[in-house]
């Protein structure tokens, strides 16, 4: 059999060497129909991992919370959401009295935060029903520190969680009752944890 000029042993005539048979020259391959669908314990840990980021949580703190979660009367993922919006990080940030998460766990460590007229240094500490936060009357007389750490979100459109309420005047806030999974808007399935501890 005579062999066609310019084509090499093993190969078809117009087609490009390495190129499947019927596929387009220059096409690129679907990189969707490639990828594999995301695993259900993927998904889970996907979801657990975004809870932690979002709370600026380490494994061993997200565990003991999510035990304390169990142990509560509410269904579990609702309780450990619920435990992580009272964190004293979490509040200073909701109440807009910080700027980030981060920043108000730098604030409660460096002791410039009280509950309840007491300096608290947890940053992981639950707020009750009835608590009041504040920052201590020396954090207050430094100007710049209120111009830019406090006033800088405080003075913002950023609408407050009906479970606390603010005293901009004097910089505070107080707990008017625990958070339901109403109060929580972050697009979070947090049935996908619950799975993902129970096994």
């Amino acid at each position: 059999m005579e062999k066609k000029a310019g084509t090499k042993p093993g190969t078809r005539p117009g087609v490009r060497p390495g190129t499947r048979p019927g596929a387009t020259p220059g096409a690129k391959p679907d990189r969707k129909k490639r990828m594999k669908k995301l695993s259900e314990y993927g998904k889970q840990l996907q979801e657990k991992q975004k809870l932690k980021q979002i709370y600026g949580m380490r494994e061993a703190q997200f565990r003991r919370f999510f035990g304390k979660a169990v142990q509560s009367e509410a269904a579990t993922g609702e309780g450990l959401l619920s435990l992580l919006e009272r964190r004293l990080d979490n509040v200073l940030y909701r109440l807009k009295l910080v700027t980030s998460r981060p920043q108000a766990r730098q604030a409660v460590v460096h002791g410039l935060i009280l509950v309840n007229g007491k300096k608290v240094s947890s940053p992981s500490y639950l707020v009750d029903v009835k608590d009041e936060i504040s920052y201590k009357p020396a954090v207050l007389e430094k100007k710049v520190y209120v111009e830019e750490v406090i006033d800088k979100r405080l003075n913002t459109g950023i609408k407050v969680p009906e479970w606390m309420e603010l005293d901009k005047k004097d910089r505070k806030g107080r707990i008017l009752r625990h958070p339901a999974r109403s109060d929580i808007t972050a697009p979070i399935e947090e049935h996908l944890i619950v799975e993902l501890y129970s096994k």
